[in-house]
């Protein structure tokens, strides 16, 4: 198979991946082989590239957002069949006996494994990925839809469900990066009134075009909730509206539920997102059959932990130089636009070999 491996971390522009061959992988036992359509590029990847987050093995296969299908079985595997459409993660394994694994945390097992850091992930032709781990999706969703859906999507989801915000709430984002700009639209599908405070202006923006009821900056306090309001541009709509969780803390209408993480926090996703949270998982030797999906709406019960206390993403040794979000190697290119968006200019940075011209 061909794949994008880094064998030595450099800045972007010296070209950190080399796009080789290698030998198709193998599923053992409890595996599925994967067949990938694409890979969605985070920052994490770029900084596990140029040496700001230190690699856990080399040569490693980068990439942890991605979308393909099943096509082979490891002895053992169940509940999962060839041609089945199946996503790849961040949490790429846990030991699944520790008290964190059995509460459903695997993401703070002190064995847990990622992908694209300590096992091949999805900048190539075809990945193994742990059956408990890998996550169903819908055949109808592309491919380049839904990479981004597999960290960003799944963070600010999370966020989402921690904030305990209420269908027709009042929400608050702090920082907008990619998880938030996903979780924005989720909140305002549900009917929710956003509040954004970002220090970008183009950010405060575009945030407005996506709904927001009212974006500024990390300093302005947001208005009372007497003050009217003007209306934002209607965002795309997803589905018809979610009903109403059975359960819950319902919060009053005239506070705002606020989601928030430091960009220096161990939580933050890189670029300073609100919308920071570990990954859901399920309990390892189960079918991960709970992907956050942006159509559904909150659903009870609701964790009541604190996001700081679960991180999903390692600090880089030294802040990045520049702006590496927009960063690219030239095996990664930008694909078509997206019904969410999630990338910094409007379209996900996804990851795809091509049949001719692959950089």
């Amino acid at each position: 198979m061909r794949a994008a491996v880094l064998e030595r971390p450099a800045p972007a522009g010296d070209g950190p991946l080399a796009v080789t061959t290698l030998p198709d992988p193998v599923p053992a036992p409890g595996e599925l082989l994967l067949r990938l359509d694409a890979c969605a590029v985070c920052r994490t990847d770029l900084q596990i590239c140029e040496g700001d987050i230190e690699a856990h093995r080399i040569p490693v296969v980068p990439g942890h957002q991605a979308v393909g299908s099943v096509e082979a079985l490891g002895e053992g595997v169940e509940g999962w069949g060839v041609g089945d459409r199946a996503g790849v993660a961040w949490l790429a394994g846990a030991c699944g006996d520790c008290a964190r694994c059995a509460a459903g945390r695997e993401n703070l097992c002190e064995s847990a494994r990622f992908t694209g850091w300590d096992r091949d992930g999805g900048y190539a032709e075809f990945v193994t990925v742990r059956a408990a781990f890998a996550h169903p999706l819908p055949a109808t969703l592309d491919p380049v839809e839904a990479a981004p859906l597999l960290c960003g999507g799944v963070i600010g989801y999370r966020a989402l469900r921690l904030s305990g915000i209420e269908p027709g709430g009042r929400l608050g984002l702090y920082g907008f990066g990619a998880s938030a700009r996903l979780a924005l639209q989720v909140a305002t599908h549900w009917g929710c009134e956003v509040f954004v405070a970002t220090r970008s202006a183009r950010d405060r923006q575009r945030a407005r075009e996506l709904g927001a009821a009212w974006s500024g900056g990390t300093d302005d306090p947001p208005p009372p909730p007497s003050t009217q309001l003007s209306p934002s541009p209607p965002p795309a709509r997803l589905s018809s509206p979610p009903s109403r969780p059975s359960t819950g803390e319902a919060r009053s209408p005239s506070t705002p539920s606020i989601s928030t993480a430091s960009p220096s926090s161990p939580t933050s996703t890189s670029g300073g997102n609100a919308a920071s949270a570990a990954s859901p998982t399920s309990p390892a030797g189960t079918r991960a059959s709970s992907l956050p999906s942006p159509l559904r709406s909150p659903s009870a019960p609701r964790p009541r932990s604190t996001p700081s206390t679960t991180p999903t993403k390692p600090s880089p040794t030294s802040p990045p130089a520049g702006s590496m979000a927009r960063r690219s190697s030239a095996s990664v290119e930008g694909a078509g636009s997206a019904s969410l968006t999630s990338a910094a200019g409007g379209a996900p940075h996804v990851f795809r070999f091509r049949t001719t011209n692959i950089t």
